[in-house]
């Protein structure tokens, strides 16, 4: 089914990337918690110099730099990598992809600083940067053994049918993100200061702009929480014994607990740098969990109107 044999070497080198791309999104998580974004005002160097004296925000900021650089030289590598060996015409667009995104986040950074972190592009550096992360993850995923040498495809029965729900909660889960991104550089974060009720009500009074976005934060996280419940659940009950599906769905539950931890954290802790950092990264992975779960479901199921080519093995047991 996938016309590719499987490459180790550029698996392995894959997970790598995606693994330093999420590392990444940390360390530039940082900047944005300590307020040190503008600490180096110029770019791409600090007056011209690659390492200045690296303490408080510029050690935060220039850090973000170096570890940025490092993961768009890993990125073009892979991206080079992956057209000379993949057949897959789409795969090896994805390669293209991936570098096309590295450049184009680091030239938002570059204007975000130069332009004094005008709200739009600091959003838009904050989105590209997920897309960025998912695009390194589906390249370690499709070219994974489970994936290439997947056969068997059962019938995707239900509904609403799992590519459905799949692709709904990934959508949902982005654009949360992208709120999440507008409380993060707006400085919205305590604009509401309890939780989980808000000013002791369910809907606070939205008299300010601040407010709004937080309360919207909010209430884009019950969506999130309802649509990855609904899709777990769906998957759970109709693939339970299908570990591709099963695990994914499993880890998307525990992650969205965790974030709902770290968001009620960051609220009580009046916003510390390390719960506020990791919420960010723990956001990404939740939408990067979605995605494989997605992908998966169109890789191991046939859309129901379609004929099954084979009957699925219990288990499905060439597990990515």
């Amino acid at each position: 089914m996938s016309g590719s044999p499987y490459r180790k070497g550029l698996h392995a080198y894959a997970v790598a990337v995606a693994v330093a791309t999420g590392c990444l999104l940390f360390v530039g998580g940082l900047v944005t918690s300590t307020g040190s974004a503008l600490a180096v005002p110029t770019w791409p160097l600090d007056a011209g110099t690659l390492f200045p004296h690296m303490a408080g925000g510029v050690l935060f900021e220039m850090g973000h730099r170096l570890v940025a650089g490092t993961v768009g030289l890993l990125t073009v590598g892979l991206a080079v990598w992956v057209w000379l060996a993949e057949s897959r015409r789409w795969v090896r667009v994805l390669g293209v992809t991936a570098a096309v995104t590295i450049l184009l986040q680091a030239l938002l950074g570059g204007l975000t600083v130069l332009l004094r972190l005008p709200l739009a592009m600091a959003i838009a550096h904050a989105g590209v940067a997920q897309i960025m992360f998912a695009v390194s993850v589906t390249i370690a995923l499709v070219t994974s053994r489970g994936w290439l040498e997947a056969r068997a495809r059962a019938p995707d029965a239900g509904s609403p049918s799992l590519r459905t729900l799949t692709a709904v909660t990934v959508a949902a889960v982005y654009l949360q993100i992208l709120v999440g991104a507008l409380v993060r550089h707006t400085g919205a974060g305590l604009a509401i200061p309890d939780f989980p009720l808000a000013f002791g009500r369910l809907v606070p009074p939205l008299a300010s702009r601040l407010v709004l976005y937080d309360f919207a934060h909010r209430a884009g996280a019950l969506v999130v929480t309802v649509l990855a419940v609904w899709t777990a659940g769906a998957v759970l009950r109709r693939h339970r014994d299908a570990p591709p599906l099963a695990r994914p769905a499993l880890l998307l539950i525990v992650l969205l607990g965790w974030q709902i931890f770290l968001g009620a954290t960051i609220v009580l802790s009046a916003r510390a740098v390390i719960p506020t950092t990791t919420h960010v990264v723990s956001g990404a992975l939740i939408l990067v969990t979605a995605l494989v779960l997605a992908l998966r479901v169109r890789r191991h199921l046939a859309p129901a109107a379609a004929p099954v080519t084979a009957r699925a093995p219990a288990g499905l047991e060439a597990a990515a």
